[in-house]
């Protein structure tokens, strides 16, 4: 894609983003909405706060990724073809650049800390870590027997991402109290690993009109649901809380 091309596709990308963010720019209410899912009954106002900040440091670069993405030689060819895949990408980067910036020791006071230390298992289930990683190794393998070299790349890429999140939101210092640290560690860590198998099913599967590759497509979209719902536990204590 010639340079004067690419800058033009950045523009509408862009204004497409700057769209999405307003459009999606969180307050109050999406905070409640997003501890109550997540298993927080009746989340205070400090707790709210925890979570709209939480959201705020992933939507702010949606804008930005999109306009930089046609930018990258190659990236509008490999993610761009789909609308999908690119706002799948995005999110995934988003989530990147907001666990990054999350490392930081925080200002607010220091709550009660957890004594026991925790790892991935602890906001990812086990299932979920098993199920992500066969649908991507499936894809993997799917597209290199293909040879579809550039899908390959971005499945591949968009696996590394997805479990950078999750190892960022294992160690990342304390938010908020514990209760409102640990739903936005396990969100983070379980839509991270299903925007991974997300791509995989968008990207692994579509390029081969047959049943088996419908089958597999759809067996890897159920995944990528079920992953990044919340855990059956919070989904009972978001029903009584109602």
């Amino acid at each position: 894609m010639h340079l004067d091309t690419a800058i033009g596709v950045a523009c509408i990308t862009g204004l497409f983003g700057l769209i999405i963010l307003i459009v999606l720019w969180p307050g109050e209410k999406q905070g409640v909405r997003l501890l109550v899912k997540w298993g927080v009954r009746d989340p205070a106002a400090d707790q709210v706060s925890v979570a709209v900040r939480y959201l705020r440091r992933r939507r702010f670069w949606y804008p930005w990724l999109f306009l930089g993405l046609p930018l990258i030689p190659g990236a509008t060819d490999l993610v761009g073809e789909r609308n999908a895949n690119s706002l799948v990408f995005v999110v995934l980067l988003g989530g990147l650049a907001a666990e990054i910036l999350a490392q930081r020791p925080s200002r607010e006071p220091r709550r009660e800390a957890v004594l026991a230390p925790r790892g991935v298992l602890d906001f990812a289930p086990l299932w979920t870590v098993v199920v992500s990683g066969l649908a991507m190794i499936a894809a993997v393998v799917h597209l290199a027997v293909l040879r579809q070299w550039g899908p390959l790349a971005v499945t591949v890429g968009a696996a590394a991402v997805s479990w950078i999140i999750v190892l960022l939101a294992v160690r990342r210092p304390a938010a908020g109290d514990p209760e409102v640290d640990l739903a936005l560690r396990v969100r983070s860590a379980r839509v991270a690993l299903g925007l991974g198998t997300g791509t995989a099913a968008t990207l692994g599967w579509t390029t081969v009109g047959n049943l088996a590759t419908f089958l597999a497509f759809a067996a890897t979209v159920a995944a990528f649901l079920a992953i990044v719902g919340p855990p059956p536990k919070q989904r009972a204590t978001t029903t009584a809380a109602r």
